[in-house]
């Protein structure tokens, strides 16, 4: 999913580059939701992983 933000944020400098600056807005704002739902899930796996990891120890 990663990859895809990525991909997203490359056809926007791309689209930027050429003046197609609604599509350069488009496909920025998709890229800035993707990365920032990865981030939260990230944070959530992370702290998942770290509660059970305490209660194996325990």
């Amino acid at each position: 999913m990663l990859k895809l933000a990525l991909f997203f944020l490359i056809v926007s400098l791309v689209a930027g580059v050429f003046g197609f600056s609604g599509i350069s807005a488009a496909s920025a704002g998709v890229a800035k939701i993707i990365f920032f739902v990865m981030i939260v899930l990230f944070v959530i796996t992370l702290l998942i992983a770290l509660l059970t990891a305490s209660a194996l120890f325990r």
